[in-house]
């Protein structure tokens, strides 16, 4: 990894030349690894008061495993070379200085012609860049108007960014002379990614993070075009330190967890106090399942940052997982305060609502996110989920279909489109939707259930099937035990006895130990008592029928019979033996 003094004198050039040029989001994002450096002296950054940097066990925690994995030198990974990538200075020798700082003003005001317009003619790189993003963003403003008067709000729309051509025209002609820095090198991959020329703008926007590697602007487009691992293998990217952030979050959004949690840990080894890597890592043990664990690690980011937004939203459908209604409750009345009109807020506050029972209310505040902003991926397939509460089958399908448009590898999306198929009897529908989910999250017992729930439905009745669905959910750690017990369940519906009693025997083992009891419980002792006493196990079977005597219903009086012949035969062979040995 790189020195700390070196990742901090460039986070501190990226913040300035970011802001410069109109780019405030990644701006914003190098500025927060900037604070998250630890600093050589004892003093640290500002807290919130009463608490210090290591008040949290779970921050030193972090930082202790980090620093075993790896040491606080500046060595990277065996075999990897990090190499110094020069800062580049702003072309002011080229440009119109005062022009520039009316185009920016203008530009920050959201006046995007009139700053486009106040740099016509300026052929320094800094000023084409802003005059070229000036008129892509009145382009996108344009179209958001244009869809909100055809369509609504919400509604679809066949709206283009009308700049795009000639934004194209003068960035590729730029291009080809290699007269383009690395900010038009980047707006020009967006461009290319708008007119759907997918495989050309990950090749320009691999060129410009390789020029210019602070800006996470472009790292995030790159990160979206990746969909698969072969994709990501193929980028020749330069070793810096910024590419290890890339790579983590790929690999998170390919679902690659381990991966992903071992490169943000190797981070923490130079970003120790990085608020960012550690709503990552929430968000990776969120995807994960491990609920307790990114509980805990928001629970620190909300003590050490109260008024952060970011990953919020992953915080609240947590806490809507866990049923934690006052938790909830105290984050949506925060969010409310802090900033009303964020879409994460709206996000927050419908989870609140959802969890209430109040679904109505829940969809209100998700369409007002999506108001706020059309492509916010997690109130399309939130408000699905309550359109399905709301038995609104066809604004549900529309909801799950508006999400995987903005992105195809949200298996939620699928999964709920699956769930809408299945209701209204279209299983080979259903079947295609629940597959598409498994192959994005084939950990998630889930997706298993319902594959093989489909397969052994009336329309196909492909039992073999089901059962390789099952069997993959039970590997896949099946938190609901559904699987085992349907498993059993088929085993014995076709005549394998052997089989059915293996998984009748852990469903019971797995029921044991949770302390569960109920209708699947008096089925696996009923089973097992039957098999046993079949197959001259008479010790296992007098135990499973005994159990089974503390029930309620026919079952208890089978118990009962099973019970008197085990004893018969019993009392039976007894006598058999004194007869035998009589003189």
């Amino acid at each position: 990894m790189a020195s700390k003094e070196s990742c901090r004198n460039e986070l501190r050039h990226a913040v300035k030349q970011l802001s410069d040029r109109g780019l405030h989001s990644a701006a914003k994002w190098a500025a927060e690894l900037l604070v998250g450096i630890e600093p050589d002296t004892p003093s640290s950054r500002p807290r919130t008061s009463g608490v210090t940097p290591l008040s949290s066990t779970l921050r030193h925690r972090f930082r202790a495993i980090a620093a075993a994995e790896s040491p606080a030198t500046a060595t990277p990974p065996a075999g990897v070379s990090y190499v110094s990538t020069p800062i580049p200075s702003d072309d002011t020798d080229n440009d119109d200085y005062d022009s520039y700082l009316l185009a920016k003003s203008c530009f920050d005001c959201r006046e995007y012609r009139r700053a486009s317009h106040a740099l016509r003619g300026q052929t320094g790189k800094r000023a084409v860049f802003l005059r070229c993003y000036a008129l892509y963003m009145a382009g996108e403003k344009r179209k958001e108007e244009e869809t909100i008067e055809l369509e609504g709000p919400l509604g679809k729309s066949d709206s283009v960014n009308t700049e795009l051509a000639t934004i194209e025209r003068e960035l590729s002609s730029l291009h080809r002379n290699r007269s383009i820095d690395s900010f038009g090198l980047y707006l020009y991959g967006i461009v290319l990614r708008d007119k759907g020329c997918g495989s050309q703008a990950l090749s320009v926007l691999v060129e410009s993070v390789n020029s210019y590697p602070w800006n996470w602007s472009a790292w995030t487009e790159l990160t979206s075009l990746c969909t698969t691992l072969d994709m990501l293998r193929t980028l020749n990217l330069k070793n810096h330190w910024m590419k290890d952030f890339f790579l983590a979050s790929a690999f998170l959004e390919l679902k690659m967890h381990e991966e992903s949690l071992e490169t943000y840990k190797r981070l923490l080894t130079i970003f120790r106090l990085s608020d960012y890597i550690q709503a990552q890592v929430a968000t990776v043990h969120y995807n994960m399942r491990e609920l307790d664990e990114a509980e805990l690690i928001f629970e620190e980011l909300l003590r050490t940052d109260p008024y952060r937004m970011e990953s919020m939203d992953t915080y609240s459908n947590i806490l809507y997982a866990k049923e934690s209604f006052s938790t909830l409750s105290f984050l949506a009345h925060r969010v409310f305060l802090t900033d009303k009109y964020r879409p994460e807020s709206c996000c927050i506050i419908a989870n609140y609502y959802s969890l209430k029972g109040q679904h109505e209310k829940s969809v209100l505040y998700f369409r007002r996110a999506l108001k706020l902003n059309r492509k916010y991926l997690s109130a399309w397939t939130l408000m699905g989920h309550e359109y399905v509460e709301m038995k609104n089958t066809p604004a549900a399908i529309d909801a799950y279909r508006r999400a995987i448009e903005i992105n195809p590898r949200d298996y939620r999306a699928w999964y709920g489109l699956g769930q809408m198929y299945e209701m209204m009897g279209m299983i080979f529908y259903a079947l295609y939707y629940y597959s598409k989910s498994a192959a994005l999250q084939p950990n998630d017992a889930r997706l298993w259930n319902a594959m093989a729930h489909c397969y052994e439905s009336a329309p196909l009745g492909r039992i073999e099937e089901a059962i390789r669905c099952y069997k993959r959910s039970a590997d896949c750690n099946d938190a609901e035990g559904i699987a085992l017990h349907e498993l059993a369940r088929l085993y014995g519906e076709l005549g394998q006895a052997d089989q059915a009693a293996v998984y009748y025997k852990k469903d019971l083992d797995r029921m044991d130990a949770e302390e569960r009891q109920g209708p699947n419980y008096v089925e696996a002792l009923f089973f097992l008592a039957k098999y046993c006493k079949s197959v001259g196990r008479y010790d296992e079977a007098e135990h499973y029928a005994t159990r089974l005597l503390d029930s309620t219903g026919p079952e208890k009086e089978t118990a009962k019979s099973i019970l008197r012949g085990l004893r018969a035969s019993s009392s039976g062979f007894a006598s058999m033996e004194i007869d035998h040995f009589a003189p």
